[in-house]
């Protein structure tokens, strides 16, 4: 007898830069959602979805909850994080191998009981002294009752099928709600502004992409041409220069990064023209941020 069809909503949740971004795309196949080593690069709710023969996985990547700053931007970030957590029927909590601190044990405290969570241990081919990996399975089991428990990597694909197989026992029965072919259910316009923000974020300086955000100004297309005009909104007039870089370097490398990613995400040529522009305590503005699409 045929096994009945399943689909189901799966937040990935974890503590800032424990992979959860990196662990999505690779689930997915495709780069859906942006990456960087700093962490809080990702500000929204990002849909990915991957369709089987036998299951319909469509998982929210979340931004990291934030417990040390709270400021208006981490503020509603933590709201996203709550409030997915009450939506979706599934949870893949994140930690990375061989680290469980104070971060991950606030984050377990949020997990709702009533919904099954399977805890992904991330990284484990950086994990130095492997045979520390069942002891850490054990200490982190006691920690929160996990439905299961699988290590992987998501940067290598490690452990990526037997997530999959375990997630899928606890999704609903119930038809797909999107075609084979959808990965995602974001515009291109809001996956044009992250692909740009990630590389502001792998390229400037520590502190200043906390301040920085993309705004699609228009966004038209012509065939398979794709004309995009980004602004790029800093906190402090004196951010401008160092986005732009010396003889306007900085920003046309930048530019043409991001043009290249778009151009593989939407399968077409893509024409991005950026410029910067300042806007004083945009993350600090509830309705400067509602306006930048963070809701």
């Amino acid at each position: 007898m045929k096994e009945p069809y399943r689909t189901g909503t799966l937040a990935i949740v974890g503590q800032p830069n424990v992979g959860k971004s990196t662990l999505l795309n690779q689930l997915i196949g495709q780069k859906i959602s942006i990456t960087s080593k700093k962490p809080q690069t990702t500000r929204h709710r990002v849909t990915g979805i991957l369709t089987t023969p036998a299951c319909q996985y469509i998982f929210v990547d979340t931004p990291g909850f934030q417990t040390r700053h709270a400021g208006a931007l981490n503020r509603v970030m933590n709201r996203n994080v709550t409030q997915t957590l009450a939506d979706v029927d599934v949870i893949i909590c994140v930690v990375e191998a061989g680290r469980c601190g104070p971060s991950d044990r606030a984050i377990f405290k949020l997990l709702p009981r009533e919904r099954p969570v399977l805890l992904a241990i991330n990284k484990i081919d950086r994990l130095a002294d492997k045979s520390k990996l069942l002891p850490f399975i054990a200490q982190i089991a006691q920690e929160y009752p996990f439905a299961e428990i699988v290590p992987v990597s998501a940067t290598s694909g490690s452990g990526s099928e037997e997530l999959l197989k375990a997630v899928s026992q606890y999704l609903p029965v119930a038809a797909a709600m999107y075609g084979e072919d959808e990965i995602t259910d974001r515009s291109e316009k809001f996956l044009a502004a992250e692909l740009l923000r990630e590389k502001l974020f792998r390229n400037l300086g520590e502190e200043l992409p906390y301040g920085i955000a993309v705004e699609i100004e228009r966004f038209e297309q012509e065939g398979s041409l794709r004309r995009i005009f980004a602004a790029i909104i800093v906190d402090k007039a004196a951010h401008k220069s160092i986005v732009i870089g010396k003889g306007g370097e900085k920003l046309k490398t930048m530019s043409s990064d991001a043009r290249r990613d778009m151009e593989q995400l939407f399968g077409g040529k893509v024409y991005l023209e950026t410029w910067v522009k300042v806007k004083s305590g945009w993350a600090d503005d509830e309705r400067a941020l509602k306006s930048l699409g963070y809701e």
